[in-house]
């Protein structure tokens, strides 16, 4: 889905391992707090060949939806923005996105949010959008407001790092007004 002049919301191909894997290797530094996971997931090329698979099974189970943002001209990949924890009963999702290094304070991860939340109100059928941020975080947290989401409460221990304590973090809301 087009979100911006040059950037769509797109699935990951198979063809997207090697660029996949250079975005996460080139923005190490900032994601490897907040993203341990899609990091481990991703340190050699085979590793993001098996994460694209994986994260393609997920889309067909309905599990998790993971995008990636994507420059048109150059098809690089500028980020991630992903619909987990759903929980389809409730019709409840959670969204977390990453924007690399060469793409930050563009809007683009703003626009990306409002994009994948009219797919998960429409396509999805979900009802409420949750965003969970470090307070530290400013950019996360400007994203969520930019879109509308409401600060709902402090989730206590709610992450841990890597080597770290378990952090405190931000729920954020935003619910479909059908």
């Amino acid at each position: 889905m087009m979100f911006s002049p040059n950037f769509v919301i797109d699935q990951l191909k198979a063809t997207d391992a090697t660029t996949l894997h250079l975005f996460l290797l080139d923005n190490t530094a900032r994601l490897s707090r907040f993203f341990p996971v899609t990091m481990s997931s991703n340190e050699t090329f085979e590793k993001s060949v098996a994460y694209i698979e994986e994260k393609n099974n997920e889309i067909d189970a309905k599990v998790n939806f993971t995008f990636a943002i994507r420059e048109l001209d150059t098809q690089k990949i500028a980020g991630l923005i992903i619909i987990k924890k759903i929980d389809w009963t409730d019709k409840v999702g959670e969204l977390a996105y990453c924007i690399g290094n060469d793409f930050e304070g563009k809007g683009l991860v703003t626009k990306a949010v409002k994009a994948i939340s009219v797919f998960a109100y429409n396509d999805l059928e979900l009802r409420v959008l949750q965003i969970i941020a470090h307070k530290t975080n400013l950019g996360s947290v400007q994203v969520a407001l930019n879109n509308g989401f409401a600060w709902k409460k402090t989730l206590l221990n709610e992450f841990t790092p890597v080597g770290e304590l378990p952090l405190d973090m931000e729920l954020y809301e935003h619910t479909n007004e059908k």
